[in-house]
């Protein structure tokens, strides 16, 4: 496997790039890898060994983010070459992406594959995702357990849930598995990719900001085992926190679609009770308490989401002006 040299490459640790709680690696000046695999890893003792033996036959380095970790999950990785990013706390798993995707960066990666830690991704299909993110007309290339027909091993209340989250993501791609965690990065997207959701949602604003920067996407086919004991996070809970991640970023990135949207439909609903008042008060002189309520408080609700909707739409464009985004 091939070692590009970047001579622009500063000496680590650069702690410019490192948040706070954060212990980075240290690598040699100026060496760089062309195929980084990333693993975000939290109390994974138990699966970790296996996945990095089986990712490094594919790849030129492993970089693991041990998420605060009560087990020996650090130590198991070092000890089999892995550069290890320690975070002195549980921070989430966004937070983990954030801390692996600097660290890749600072080694020069050209391409980066994300590949959970607890065993449920396939090692030996790191090749399917590298052969489609090096054909130069993608930046990021999905795993999806579900294209062509697959997803059959999913259990069926997991189809559903995501399914339900491929539809209400709206991330601006048609993507069968938008919850996928196997992935591959071009160093441009790594680069473009400005990320805050320290929890599961930042598979979503990943694909939220991705659209944004014009990055292109795909989807290769993938397999995944649903052992008892690989996946220890709540569905219910995985769930709930995509579904809020994606509302809070639909509400600041288009607020006028988000607040706008329901906002008028609310002030044409009050026109439709203050025409039933108007017209049983002209007709019988009796004031319909009740519909003239109604029409006030659709009234209220309308003008101040339509409100919201400039105000946060008017601030978004002075702030992406000002980016030059």
């Amino acid at each position: 496997m091939s070692v590009l040299r970047e001579p622009e490459l500063k000496s680590e640790p650069d702690r410019s790039l490192v948040g706070e709680g954060v212990k980075p690696a240290v690598r040699e000046v100026g060496v760089s890898f062309e195929v980084v695999a990333c693993l975000p890893a939290y109390d994974e003792e138990e699966h970790i060994a296996k996945v990095i033996l089986g990712v490094r036959r594919y790849v030129d380095h492993v970089v693991v983010c041990d998420d605060g970790s009560g087990d020996a999950t650090m130590e198991i990785a070092e000890a089999l070459g892995a550069t290890v990013v320690r975070h002195d706390v549980n921070r989430g798993y966004g937070a983990s992406i954030v801390s692996l995707f600097r660290e890749a960066y600072r080694l020069g990666a050209k391409y980066v594959v994300t590949i959970d830690a607890d065993g449920q991704h396939n090692p030996d299909e790191v090749p399917l995702l590298l052969e489609r993110i090096r054909g130069d007309d993608v930046d990021i290339v999905v795993g999806s357990r579900f294209l062509d027909g697959g997803g059959s091993e999913a259990p069926g209340w997991r189809r559903a849930g995501i399914g339900v989250i491929n539809r209400f993501v709206g991330s601006g791609y048609r993507l069968t598995d938008t919850q996928s965690g196997f992935r591959a990065y071009s160093r441009k997207a790594i680069r473009s990719l400005s990320l805050t959701e320290e929890g599961m949602g930042v598979s979503t604003e990943v694909l939220i900001k991705a659209h944004e920067a014009g990055l292109k996407v795909a989807e290769v086919p993938i397999h995944v085992s649903y052992g008892e004991k690989t996946s220890t996070l709540n569905p219910v809970v995985h769930g709930f926190e995509v579904l809020l991640s994606s509302l809070r970023h639909v509400s600041i990135h288009h607020p006028l679609t988000f607040y706008g949207v329901p906002g008028f439909a609310s002030i044409l609903f009050s026109l439709f009770f203050w025409v039933l008042v108007f017209e049983e008060y002209g007709r019988s002189q009796v004031l319909l308490t009740n519909a003239a309520l109604l029409g006030i408080g659709t009234m209220l609700v309308g003008l101040m989401l339509v409100t919201t909707a400039i105000i946060l739409w008017v601030i978004t464009t002075l702030i992406r002006e000002q980016s030059g985004s």
